[in-house]
């Protein structure tokens, strides 16, 4: 008896190395994931898996604390004057005195508000900037007629003379959200796509208005996948709902990106702001790709900053080729995160905390940009892609 456990060990553990010989083989050398344990086990020399002794502690507890000592900057302030072109904030009455204070201590001298509504909401907005005499501070982008909801026959002519009409108002741009292409229903039922033609006159009349035109399409691409052990960003998915696009029936991210880049195509006049880096901050290879073949289409940084700091050298030299297509831009407005940017972006530190443990349980690295490119990122390119913004007080 002893001598068939001691075989079915043997075969056992000889099943585990051929299993990692076949991975060695298929990466050329290089194997794929660290575990090839079955679950509970780890492997703690090559072909041997073992159980803890110690009840695992949850994904959510598990909170190791580094003993590693490196050079530690804060960089509470950005080098130089930044237009957060993706932010979904603009002032009040009420929060406008504690807004530019923050700025000021932050060094954002342009805070965008994406959310402007259009209409008569939008008016509002602008009528208050105006007013308060703050239009060298904040601007604000319009949205889509009936947030693209219910397009027909008709919708993108509608579209497009409320576009014109909210320019006038004074909004510097376009934005369209997630919904738009993923979700966004048209009235026959169908999902909208976002380069549907009936939504041509809207990028066509942004040309013609000369305003650059931001849209977010799809998600990061581990949301369109199940939430298995190997999916990295399993707690969100865990944590939220409406981030779970994986159910049979729901559009796949491919599809989306295709669309997205057949329009950018289709309407080369037209400037677009690609947000969250177009969600191919974990393929750079990708989004250089998608910058090559649209010189019509800027990056901007909201929410992805996760990527850029677990890759320090690829990004770094990303960033130093395509200097002029990569704009600065937050999404979520806490003044506490913004300092995380400018040590990525400013500094060679090596291994600190992201902000937030569900986006990201790896450590960040900085990214040592030169100034030419973090003048460019945080500002100048802004300028360019975007003439509404305040054209003086910047520095040379």
């Amino acid at each position: 008896m002893a001598m068939v456990k001691r075989f079915g060990a043997v075969v056992g553990a000889a099943i585990v190395v051929a299993a990692i010989a076949v991975v060695a083989q298929d990466t050329g050398g290089v194997r794929s994931h660290p575990n090839p344990c079955p679950p509970g086990q780890t492997e703690v020399r090559v072909g041997r898996c073992q159980a803890p002794e110690f009840p695992p502690p949850s994904i959510v507890d598990y909170r190791p604390k580094s003993t590693l000592v490196t050079g530690v900057h804060p960089v509470p302030k950005a080098k130089f004057p930044v237009v957060d072109i993706h932010s979904h904030t603009g002032p009040t009455p009420n929060s406008v005195e504690r807004l530019l204070k923050e700025m000021d201590a932050l060094n954002i001298r342009v805070l965008n508000n994406l959310s402007g509504g259009n209409g008569d909401s939008l008016k509002q907005r602008v009528e208050y900037i105006r007013t308060a005499k703050l239009t060298d501070r904040f601007t604000v982008f319009a949205n889509g007629l009936s947030g693209f909801n219910g397009v027909e026959p008709g919708y993108g002519a509608k579209a497009a003379a409320q576009l014109e009409q909210d320019v006038k108002s004074g909004a510097i741009g376009l934005k369209l959200f997630k919904q738009t292409g993923m979700r966004t229903l048209k009235k026959d039922g169908k999902r909208l796509q976002i380069d549907d033609p009936e939504l041509d006159p809207v990028w066509e009349a942004a040309a013609r208005l000369n305003i650059p035109v931001i849209i977010h399409t799809a998600e990061p691409q581990e949301f369109f996948e199940q939430p298995t052990v190997t999916n990295e960003r399993w707690l969100e998915l865990a944590l939220f709902r409406d981030r779970r696009n994986y159910d049979p029936g729901q559009v796949k991210f491919e599809t989306l990106m295709t669309e997205r880049n057949n329009l950018y195509q289709k309407h080369p006049k037209t400037r677009f702001i690609a947000a969250h880096f177009a969600w191919h901050a974990n393929d750079l290879a990708k989004a250089g790709k998608l910058l090559d073949a649209c010189p019509n289409v800027v990056l901007e940084v909201g929410a992805i900053l996760y990527d850029l700091g677990r890759q320090p050298r690829a990004a770094h030299d990303f960033f130093v080729k395509y200097q002029d297509r990569v704009l600065f831009g937050k999404d979520s407005y806490e003044p506490d995160e913004f300092p995380f940017y400018w040590r990525v972006f400013e500094t060679k530190d090596e291994y600190f905390d992201y902000y937030r443990d569900y986006h990201a349980f790896w450590k960040l690295y900085g990214m040592d940009l030169p100034d030419g490119v973090l003048k460019k990122l945080y500002h100048q390119n802004a300028l360019r892609v975007t003439p509404g913004l305040p054209k003086t007080g910047w520095p040379q």
